[in-house]
């Protein structure tokens, strides 16, 4: 009977995106549940419901808003259910309910291996197996690294105990890793903004998490051989580099001599600073210079940069890099007459650039819909909405400071907007998709004016 009743549950579930809402969805309502008990919460503070659900979403979706101070509110049972919502998210619910799968019975069903390819964009089912071990090691051993690094830190640098110093670290290594930008803090970690063994580790967790399992197992095998590259790696690897060093010259430049954000620091310590801002918005969320301090200029910056997000099947968000390359490329064609999208010597598939076209479109779509919707809810300016929307969307995590001053209705959007970015909205919507259409004839082709 119970077998039967299993079965009937998996064949609602006929596609793979509506599983991996599910998972996601199921996901979050455990941490809030988790997250609304009273040992979660500090003592003498009232856990509220939605501050738990705030949470809790923000971090299986790997985003980093907050409501509330995650230091001062959350008890360390609640730190810990936040720390492990992160890793969860960050890997991909299927990716370990997969892995689970094959512990308990040491082999993975067909349907299971399909839900998990979407998950982690596994060319073929049959490297399942291999893809997800490599991807849970690979995971584990950055953010051990990053940990004793950190915690190494903390001990000798700031006189931290041992076992505080390891808490920190792991803590900060795994937010880090999978770019959800939770610090234990008040002011994130503005108070180590010109501390390079701070800074740095972070930024390379992040950076590493954010280029996909694809790119960095290729990587791994050639990175000596870039001619053998292929090209999600050399887009990925290309477009990582050009907005990181776009992003640390903007934000230097900008804020070089802007009395309270780089203007007190020295020349290192700025160019510091100032590369750690510009590497954040690929959606890690950790902040060491005041945001809300910023020139709107900045802000801007801030937000091109964080709409566009880190690579394809990582621990980022954002509309990825490989998308916003792909929509250069097909304008770079465009511009040049070519009857044909190229790159790298090779010829982009036309089901690739649509793909592209309604990611982008759809990502921009629930951005201005919900600036909207803020804007009729809250007192404040369009620039700071459009910033802490932009910033749920592509699951970032950074913000102005408006979060907390929402009201609940305004938080209850932002809830939705980080769920969405987070399993994506091609996936959220596909996933609603009664059943897949194949149209089976061609109507007749008609050329319109457009622009």
């Amino acid at each position: 009977m119970h077998r039967f009743a299993s079965q009937a549950l998996l064949d609602r579930f006929q596609h793979p995106a509506q599983v991996i809402v599910t998972a996601f969805a199921a996901a979050a309502a455990a941490g809030t549940g988790l997250l609304a008990t009273p040992w979660a919460a500090e003592s003498g503070v009232e856990p509220r419901l939605i501050d738990a659900l705030f949470t809790a979403v923000s971090a299986v979706c790997v985003t980093g808003l907050v409501t509330v101070d995650t230091a001062s509110h959350w008890s360390a049972f609640g730190e810990v259910v936040i720390m492990v919502l992160i890793q969860a998210g960050g890997l991909g619910i299927m990716t370990l309910a997969t892995l689970f799968a094959m512990m308990i019975s040491g082999r993975i069903g067909l349907r299971a291996r399909i839900w998990a390819q979407a998950e982690t964009k596994t060319p073929q089912p049959r490297d399942l197996r291999r893809v997800i071990g490599n991807v849970v090691l690979f995971t584990l051993a950055c953010e051990a690294l990053i940990a004793i690094a950190l915690a190494a830190r903390f001990a000798i640098g700031y006189g931290e105990p041992p076992g505080r110093a390891a808490y920190l670290g792991l803590f900060h290594a795994i937010s880090a890793f999978n770019n959800a930008g939770f610090g234990l803090w008040p002011d994130n970690l503005m108070r180590f903004a010109t501390d390079a063994w701070i800074c740095l580790p972070i930024a390379a967790a992040v950076v590493v998490g954010g280029l996909g399992y694809p790119v960095i197992f290729e990587l791994r095998r050639s990175w000596r051989r870039p001619k053998r590259w292929s090209v999600l790696t050399r887009i990925t690897v290309t477009t990582t580099l050009v907005l990181l060093v776009a992003g640390f010259a903007v934000f230097t430049i900008t804020e070089w001599a802007n009395p309270k954000t780089l203007g007190p620091m020295g020349v290192g310590a700025k160019l510091l600073a100032g590369f750690f801002t510009g590497a954040m918005p690929r959606t890690a969320g950790f902040n060491s210079l005041d945001i809300a301090a910023m020139y709107p200029t900045s802000w801007l910056a801030t937000d091109v940069l964080m709409f566009i997000g880190g690579g394809s099947a990582g621990t980022a968000g954002g509309i990825k890099v490989t998308t916003f390359a792909v929509l250069a490329y097909i304008l770079w064609a465009e511009l040049r007459g070519e009857t044909h999208v190229n790159a790298g010597h090779r010829r982009l598939a036309a089901t690739v650039q649509r793909q592209a076209l309604a990611i982008a479109l759809l990502g921009l779509g629930l951005v201005i819909i919900a600036t909207y919707a803020l804007l009729a809810l809250t007192p404040h300016g369009l620039d700071k909405v459009l910033f802490e929307v932009v910033s749920a969307v592509a699951t970032v995590g950074l913000s102005t400071g408006i979060t907390a001053d929402l009201t609940s209705a305004g938080q209850l959007i932002i809830t939705a907007l980080m769920f969405a970015g987070r399993v994506g909205p091609a996936t959220l919507f596909s996933a609603l998709a009664l059943r897949d259409r194949t149209r089976r004839y061609e109507l007749p082709e008609e050329k319109i004016i457009v622009g």
